[in-house]
Formats: C-alpha cells, sequence, structure tokens
C-alpha cells in the first residue's frame, strides 16, 4: 500500500479504500498485491519509467479515466511534463494518431489544472 499511496497520493488511494464493497474488495486486493505490491514496488525500472510506461499503455488502449490519474500522479513519480508528451508522441506512432490525440487532449488538461504547463491564455499573456 506504501508505494501505491506514494504515486497516486494518499487522497486518492483513501477514497478507493472508502469506497470498497464487499462486491469489490477482492478486486482492489487484487490491484493492492499485484499491481502495487509486486509490478510498482520492483526497482528494476525506476518509478518514473514505470509511470511513462503506463502514460504509454492506457492512452493506447483508450483507458481514460486511468489515463488522467497517472498523468496526475507524474508529479510524484519524477516524470516531466517533456518525458510525457514525448511518451504520446511514442503512442501516436505505436498505438495510432487517434489514440494519442485524445490522450494528448487528457494530459493537457490534467497538466494545467496542476498548473504544470501552460494553458493557451497563459501563453497568449506571455507573449
Amino acid at each position: 500500500m506504501a508505494t501505491r499511496r506514494s504515486v497516486l497520493g494518499d487522497a486518492h488511494v483513501d477514497r478507493a479504500t472508502a469506497n470498497t464493497t464487499a462486491f469489490d474488495a477482492d478486486f482492489q486486493t487484487l490491484i493492492v498485491e499485484s499491481a502495487w505490491g509486486t509490478v510498482w514496488a520492483d526497482d528494476t525500472l525506476t518509478r518514473r519509467e514505470r509511470s511513462l510506461i503506463t502514460i504509454a499503455l492506457l492512452a493506447a488502449l483508450g483507458h481514460h479515466e486511468e489515463l488522467a490519474m497517472h498523468v496526475r500522479a507524474t508529479a510524484n513519480t519524477g516524470a516531466e511534463p517533456d518525458a510525457i508528451r514525448e511518451t504520446l508522441l511514442h503512442v501516436a506512432i505505436y498505438g495510432g494518431v487517434p489514440a494519442a490525440n485524445t490522450a494528448f487532449k487528457i494530459a493537457k488538461e490534467t497538466l494545467a489544472s496542476a498548473d504544470r504547463i501552460d494553458t493557451p491564455q497563459a501563453a497568449k499573456k506571455s507573449a
């Protein structure tokens, strides 16, 4: 659970835990043990690298809600907006332009809402 908290943040994990019911408790256990306790906890790849791989996969597969969540999590994993942009360019080539187009929109909105990139209005003001 510590890895999940450090990547996604306490607020997200607390919400997920609070919303767990008997119906999805086994699923939550699977996520915590497999994804966060095994895959993300391994130190072969850095959290930054895992974060960018996860963003690429979610973008290519069209998992938009999870994509936004993992773009937000880059504030905790060290993946910079420039690296996210390059990852999504890679998605355009190997996952398809339509998938990358939507992913760019999601990433731009998510990063702008966290003040990690300029919005179009901010860019016009500084010009």
